[in-house]
């Protein structure tokens, strides 16, 4: 080999080795040579900022994710950032409130519906039945006592779920009847004077009938806590009432049938249709008027549920 041939060879050689050790420092990172810094990844916002960099197509996306399309000023951005908030007081989404409850008028349901902010309309039905016997000036009474009634109020909530609720009984069938009779030869009363059943054979003992009632209208008030229609979203209520209704004096009316007869010897007898008699069944009438004129007011006391939708 010459020396020209022998010398391209060698160099050649030398440029091909040098440039592939050039390749692998370069991959390797060893190389002098500084980095791409674009290559390299961002790993979090914390590092940017903790650097000084601000990478600024990262604001760019921002910006076009932030601001809708026409709408350079961020104006629907700041109404969508406003909080909601319920007006205080306003009507409940709710139409219909309905309550079971009980008080001294009987078993009871309800109904409501609001009418404003703070006020409500409210109607509803009570019923009640109870038999009992007790005996009066010796006249054994079977009694019945009904309760039948319909009420309706204005609600009135000046604070939360207290309210105070003006009303009437527009329906008053709260009545007590009952069926009077005198056992054959016993001594009753009426008025004051004694008189016995007739007891003889084949006679016709002291019975009859009494009622006691009240006027079908009657105003009422009722103070409590619980709303059938709460104002805060909520479909469950309790319910709690006192008052009562203004009702009058109850209206007596007393009948008797049959003969009654003297004490003494219990055979002479004379019919209940008797004037002197009469007067003194009406004078037993009063008696019992007076007896129950004081109880002008009934009084309620209520407790229940209720449910709206």
């Amino acid at each position: 080999m010459s020396f020209k041939t022998a010398l391209w060879v060698a160099t050649v050689t030398l440029f091909l080795t040098v440039g592939w050790s050039g390749k692998c420092f370069a991959g390797s990172g060893i190389t002098g040579e500084p980095k791409d810094e674009r290559a390299v990844p961002i790993a979090t916002t914390g590092e940017l900022a903790g650097a000084g960099v601000v990478p600024t197509f990262t604001n760019q996306v921002d910006m076009q994710m932030d601001t809708p399309e026409g709408d350079p000023g961020g104006s629907a951005r700041s109404e969508a950032a406003e909080p909601t908030t319920k007006t205080p007081g306003r009507i409940s989404s709710s139409k219909v409130g309905i309550g079971l409850k009980i008080s001294p008028l009987g078993a009871g349901i309800e109904a409501a519906v609001p009418l404003a902010a703070k006020f409500n309309v409210r109607g509803g039905v009570n019923v009640f039945q109870y038999n009992r016997n007790f005996v009066n000036d010796g006249i054994h009474y079977s009694g019945q006592l009904h309760f039948r009634s319909a009420e309706a109020h204005l609600d009135w909530f000046p604070v939360g779920g207290f309210h105070v609720s003006p009303g009437v009984l527009f329906y008053n069938g709260n009545r007590l009847t009952a069926n009077a009779a005198v056992p054959a030869g016993q001594t009753f009363t009426l008025s004051g004077t004694q008189y016995q059943s007739d007891g003889r054979p084949g006679g016709m003992p002291v019975g009859g009938n009494g009622k006691l009632d009240f006027v079908k209208v009657s105003p009422s008030i009722m103070v409590g806590l619980g709303n059938l229609v709460p104002r805060n979203g909520r479909h469950y209520s309790f319910l709690f009432e006192v008052g009562g209704a203004y009702q009058g004096s109850a209206r007596v009316a007393l009948n008797l049938t049959g003969n009654v007869c003297d004490t003494a010897t219990g055979l002479i007898c004379i019919p209940t249709s008797d004037p002197t008699v009469q007067a003194n069944i009406q004078a037993q009438q009063r008696k019992i008027q007076n007896d129950v004129n004081p109880y002008r007011f009934f009084p309620v006391i209520s407790m229940g549920v209720g449910f709206n939708f």
